[in-house]
């Protein structure tokens, strides 16, 4: 029997699925949900913010009055849930994909950035570097997680092995790094960043000091501590 005709006969039993058209198919359907809505983002935008910043008022009013630390804590989980959701805006205004406007994705980047501990510039270009490298063994170390080949590992140093074990610990890479790497690493510019990347990890830097030294005048340093902290810290455990 040739292959011609098991070919025709396959193709024209009921089970049949002719995988070239269906991805063409499934690529037009989702296409639409590609494209920016300007409607749509600031609908999610104002969802999002608006709570935001209405659970730092009542974490505010309830510190202020001297309420159980308790109601505060409560108050961090849903806060924590909008940060992570007012961070994925950030990733996506990197990926110039929120808005249809490259100027306003950078707007948002930036304010997003500053709320999330993160400058928008130097961020968005090792990030596009990780996403252009992914599964490239020859280009790792810009904006992923060290990671070494079995090869590799056997061929390093007894101290090097230990600063690896270390480092992938489930408690150290899933607890530490993050902090460290938020509110240390990302203070500076990252290895090769350019003139433009450079400025916008000092502008960010210098809009972090204003809003803390302004919480902190409002409210005194701790309590600003008291409440950012607990945010922080469970963002970056999710």
């Amino acid at each position: 029997m040739s292959e011609q005709f098991l070919s025709h006969k396959a193709s024209s039993s009921p089970g049949f699925v002719n995988t070239s058209t269906y991805r063409q198919d499934l690529i037009r359907t989702v296409s639409k949900y590609a494209r920016p809505d300007y409607r749509k983002a600031f609908w999610q935008i104002s969802n999002t913010f608006i709570p935001y910043l209405a659970l730092w008022g009542l974490m505010i009013f309830s510190t202020l009055q001297g309420y159980p630390y308790w109601v505060t804590l409560l108050l961090t989980v849903p806060a924590a849930g909008l940060l992570v959701r007012i961070f994925i805006f950030f990733h996506d205004s990197c990926h110039s994909a929120f808005f249809p406007s490259r100027k306003a994705n950078r707007i948002l980047g930036y304010i997003a950035g500053i709320m999330v501990f993160t400058a928008y510039e130097d961020w968005q270009r090792t990030h596009i570097i990780h996403h252009s490298a992914s599964g490239n063994l020859d280009r790792r170390g810009a904006g992923d997680i060290w990671t070494m080949t079995v090869e590799e590992y056997l061929a390093a140093s007894w101290l090097k092995r230990l600063a690896y074990r270390l480092f992938r610990n489930p408690l150290v890479l899933f607890g530490l790094i993050p902090i460290v790497l938020f509110l240390v690493v990302q203070r500076f510019p990252s290895l090769g960043a350019g003139k433009r990347e450079r400025y916008g990890v000092v502008f960010t830097n210098i809009a972090l000091a204003v809003l803390i030294i302004g919480m902190s005048l409002l409210l005194g340093f701790q309590n600003y501590l008291m409440i950012q902290l607990p945010i922080l810290l469970l963002v970056l455990q999710l």
